[in-house]
């Protein structure tokens, strides 16, 4: 059985305006439904520095944030992060996940963007179009075009290292809020919706999620 650790914001990496624990149960719900054992942690500090040497996930999801404040565990969390990714497993990171770890580039260089403060901003909460790149990957295969209200990320700093597989426009601009990368001999996936509970009530979101598992498992 696929098991599954999904770090989530709660007694450290946490911020005021993520209902993370609402989100993570979602998570939990979708992954759950396609045969995972899924562990959820709250202590997310711990949890990514015990990578290091502990037991590995066989997926790890990352649905946390801490408005890019350093913490005293930040260096010992990215240690952990990088050796789980250096063992070649896969890595979902969600959302306002894109804020971590602001006082180094780390992070940005493993999920190939971030949320730059003071650049990167969202419209209001509204019903908003997500345009699909449908069938250019396994991730937005049958996926088509579909309607979520949820925060929609704009202006992130992105590589150009990365795969685009989603967009939202928004000042003219496709923006894009679903990407696939290799990050050596690991997986990642970015997927910048999922402010709360009812994103992850939208089919073409959930299909996201189950299609982004399975991809990133598939070489497991």
């Amino acid at each position: 059985m696929t098991q599954t650790l999904i770090v989530s914001g709660g007694d450290d990496y946490t911020d005021p305006w993520h209902p993370f624990e609402a989100t993570s149960a979602q998570l939990r719900e979708i992954l759950a439904g396609m045969g995972h054992h899924v562990t959820v942690s709250t202590q997310a500090g711990a949890s990514l520095a015990a990578l290091s040497d502990g037991a590995l996930p066989d997926l790890l999801v990352v649905n946390a944030g801490n408005a890019e404040l350093p913490l005293p565990t930040d260096a010992a969390a990215i240690a952990g992060i990088e050796s789980y990714l250096a063992a070649g497993r896969p890595m979902l990171v969600l959302h306002v996940a894109a804020t971590l770890y602001a006082e180094t580039d780390d992070w940005e260089r493993i999920v190939g963007g971030r949320w730059v403060r003071g650049t990167t901003m969202h419209p209001d909460w509204d019903l908003g179009r997500i345009h699909v790149a449908t069938d250019t990957h396994p991730i937005v295969a049958g996926i088509t075009d579909f309607d979520i209200e949820d925060e929609r990320y704009s202006y992130l700093r992105v590589d150009p290292s990365i795969v685009p597989l989603a967009t939202q426009e928004h000042d003219g601009i496709e923006h894009p809020i679903l990407w696939a990368k290799q990050y050596g001999d690991a997986r990642i996936v970015y997927d910048a919706l999922g402010h709360e509970k009812h994103s992850y009530e939208a089919e073409g979101h959930r299909a996201i999620i189950r299609q982004a598992a399975t991809w990133l498992l598939a070489t497991r």
